[in-house]
């Protein structure tokens, strides 16, 4: 049995701890999903204690009967997990961890999205926050989301953390609690949406120099609260208050690939000819957005993380008015749907290829072959093509046949 407390192990002792009662510390199972969470004590220098579930009420409880976690606390803080109560000393994290991690599908009851998903949902999420030790987050972050059988993508970096990821929600809501109960993210702004069961193929947990790939990391400066010097939040009611003051002196950039803008983007937008993010920097250093340096210029993108370091960027480069969209399309469109300034469908990173925000939403793409209007993007010339394309339904029959 798991005792309601901590007892400091002591090496010189015994590797089981200094009373049976605790959990031995080489338990296979235990140790290797303990093993990464310990990583997280390096980010304050500290040696990192698990304690049982009831000990981490703080963080919240469970939605769900069945549901149980586990903790891990370090002074200041406290981590969660999965399913059990774990009791172990920083040694060889990442090795232990590597070495003897056991995938979700060999866990039973724990079968791996998308088989046994009753209510599919996507959780969308960034935060910016100075992270001293990112591959000990990503070690973290795998761990969670492989003992809930959750899919996506997760980027880490010096500069915090960019996540989407899937799965039933029991398991997502452990995913968020776990998340949020490290103090950097605490305060992160999950965007749920609905579903399919089948959203992403793999789980993919990687460190990256960027959470979002401008190619200038070392440009970025960021604090606990942020970015600095990045351009001004505005919420959803708020971009149509500074619309109401200035009208149409006001101008939208759309921080998004072209791709994105030509099924969905907000009325009058500015859409860069460009095809990935790293293509921003050479276009705003050529003079192409000069145009705009002395107009309020409102940035925005799908759930927030790409305007928030191009606003930055822009402001560095004499920009002298940018606003960023607190929250991207997402959080407007769950404000205003269809019925604001934004028209078309929103394009997303999954199976689901796009989403809209109502049953009125409009149609302003065209598809490439006929020109005839769609929202559906699909992978271009076939399912296996690395290119992304707009293409109606009867053209992409064509292209599969």
């Amino acid at each position: 049995m798991l005792r309601s407390g901590v007892e400091k192990w002591n090496p010189d002792t015994s590797v089981r701890g200094p009373s049976a009662d605790v959990a031995p510390i080489w338990n296979p199972e235990l140790l290797a999903r303990g093993a990464a969470l310990m990583t997280l004590s390096k980010l304050q220098g500290e040696l990192a204690w698990l304690t049982p579930a009831d000990r981490v009420a703080e963080v919240g409880r469970s939605d769900d009967a069945g549901d149980s976690t586990l903790g891990a606390s370090v002074p200041g803080m406290t981590i969660l997990l999965g399913d059990a109560s774990v009791f172990s000393s920083e040694h060889d994290v990442r090795d232990a961890a590597a070495r003897q991690a056991r995938p979700a599908t060999t866990r039973r009851g724990r079968d791996p999205y998308p088989c046994t998903v009753a209510t599919p949902k996507i959780v969308l999420f960034y935060v910016f926050a100075p992270l001293p030790d990112p591959e000990a987050i990503r070690l973290w972050q795998q761990s969670v989301c492989e003992s809930a059988g959750l899919r996506g993508r997760i980027i880490v970096s010096p500069h915090g953390i960019n996540a989407t990821v899937g799965g039933d929600i029991r398991a997502v809501k452990r995913y968020v609690r776990a998340t949020r109960s490290y103090p950097a993210f605490k305060g992160a702004d999950i965007k749920w949406s609905d579903g399919t069961g089948a959203d992403f193929p793999r789980l993919s947990v990687k460190v990256r120099p960027e959470i979002v790939t401008f190619g200038v990391p070392d440009e970025l400066r960021i604090d606990d609260s942020g970015i600095i010097g990045g351009g001004t939040r505005l919420a959803p009611e708020q971009v149509h208050e500074l619309m109401d003051e200035r009208g149409d002196e006001v101008v939208f950039l759309d921080g998004r690939n072209k791709i994105e803008g030509e099924i969905g983007r907000f009325r009058n937008a500015v859409v860069p000819d460009i095809n990935t993010t790293r293509d921003f920097i050479p276009l705003i250093e050529s003079g192409a957005l000069d145009h705009l340096k002395e107009r309020p210029v409102v940035t925005y993108c799908t759930g927030g993380v790409r305007c928030e370091v191009l606003s930055a960027l822009m402001t560095a480069r004499g920009f002298r008015e940018v606003y960023q969209l607190d929250g991207g399309i997402v959080r407007y469109g769950e404000t205003y749907g269809d019925r604001g300034l934004w028209e078309g469908s929103l394009y997303v990173f999954d199976k689901r290829m796009k989403v809209d925000f109502s049953s009125d939403a409009a149609v302003i793409g065209k598809c490439i072959r006929c020109g005839s209007p769609t929202s559906d993007v699909v992978n271009y010339p076939d399912g296996d093509g690395r290119d992304l394309a707009v293409v109606c339904t009867d053209c992409r029959s064509g292209l599969e046949s």
